[in-house]
């Protein structure tokens, strides 16, 4: 049997003696990170608090190498597991590294003072955590995403072998979700560090995850690694998706389609329909789609919102019963909108939709449109 660094034994959670979740079972390798994904309010901070210590089990334990987390004391538990919470504190006058020597105060004595030792410790935080150059900064000064890595670097002065963190992200704009979550995977590269957080962001949860939980009802609904989780259709089930929806091949997320008789159709293709799918969609336009092969970086898009999709198998020329298909679509439509500014040879069919509208009548529009 292998042995797994942190583990959960039939671990139950919950409230005043109301079980919540039962039975969760996680598995965890020393320097993976496990993320926490399921709708609001179906249990993930109350799992990350139980491991935390911050509520009691109900039932079932936690082990890091084998060592019960519910069995030694706060300051020993503090070495352990390190946390990131969504609750913004406020010290006042305080500077960043004040904040992050915060963090070292497990490995002091009664007064707190830090030793020349616990000052190096978190000068390498820092820089590690690229924050440096905020060091004399008060805390209250710096944006979401400095505070939020302030904090990061304070969870790892405490030198924990388990960082717990609930919805780090939340606060953050999309270029300091990204620099946040790599700065998280590099620490567990170089300090081996395992993580175990919940994020909103599927689409990030997919990308950075070794492990997923799956948290919807009385029980755990999955757990495994993202290939295994992220299979179609799972998302909007464990969701309970109804409009729109959610590919999970792509990771992105689009409007519900437009019903109705098709007005456009678009020849489109390699990424460059996308855009102007969304933007028919938008204005309440129904519109057919093609001829897109099976894999194109426009497929996703155009099923998630076009009227019909004309498609073709990956890596195969377009047949010419496609290209009629495709014919008696534009037939029907009003105008046709070309997002390609070129063809390459094995896409000579696409140009021959283009021709076949030109000569048809149909209102052209190129991607020239966007602009508009």
């Amino acid at each position: 049997m292998q042995n797994y660094f942190f583990r959960t034994n039939n671990m139950t959670v919950g409230y005043d003696g109301v079980p919540l979740i039962k039975e969760i079972e996680i598995k965890l390798k020393q320097g993976e990170i496990l993320t926490l994904i399921g709708p609001n309010g179906a249990g993930k901070s109350t799992i990350l608090k139980s491991i935390m210590g911050q509520l009691a089990l109900l039932a079932g334990t936690v082990l890091v190498e084998d060592c019960r987390l519910d069995g030694i004391s706060e300051k020993e538990r503090a070495k352990k597991v390190s946390v990131v919470l969504t609750e913004r504190i406020h010290p006042d006058m305080m500077t960043c590294a004040d904040v992050v020597e915060m963090g070292r105060y497990p490995y002091t004595g009664r007064l707190g003072i830090l030793s020349e030792q616990d000052r190096i410790k978190v000068r390498e935080t820092m820089e590690l955590v690229q924050i440096t150059d905020l060091a004399e900064k008060e805390f209250l000064t710096l944006s979401d995403g400095q505070r939020q890595r302030v904090m990061l670097a304070k969870a790892i002065a405490q030198e924990p072998e388990i960082l717990v963190l609930d919805e780090p992200t939340s606060y953050l704009d999309i270029r300091y979700k990204l620099e946040f979550l790599s700065v998280l995977q590099e620490l567990t590269k170089k300090k081996k560090l395992t993580v175990i957080m919940s994020l909103h962001e599927i689409d990030m949860a997919e990308r950075i995850s070794d492990k997923i939980l799956c948290v919807k009802g009385e029980f755990i609904e999955r757990f495994g690694t993202p290939e295994t989780v992220f299979v179609p259709g799972y998302i909007h089930e464990l969701y309970g998706i109804r409009t729109g929806t959610f590919d999970e091949r792509s990771g992105s997320l689009e409007l519900p389609a437009v019903t109705g008789e098709a007005e456009v159709f678009v020849i489109a293709g390699n990424g460059s329909g996308a855009k102007v799918f969304r933007r028919l969609q938008r204005e309440g336009i129904p519109f057919v789609a093609g001829i897109l092969w099976e894999n194109d970086r426009d497929t996703s898009a155009a099923e998630a919102l076009a009227a019909k999709v004309i498609k073709e198998d990956a890596f195969c020329r377009i047949k010419a019963e496609k290209v009629e298909e495709a014919k008696r679509e534009i037939d029907r439509c009003r105008s046709v909108i070309c997002t390609l500014s070129h063809f390459g040879e094995w896409n000579l069919e696409n140009k021959e939709l283009l021709e076949y509208a030109q000569e048809k009548g149909k209102l052209c529009r190129t991607a020239d449109w966007e602009k508009e």
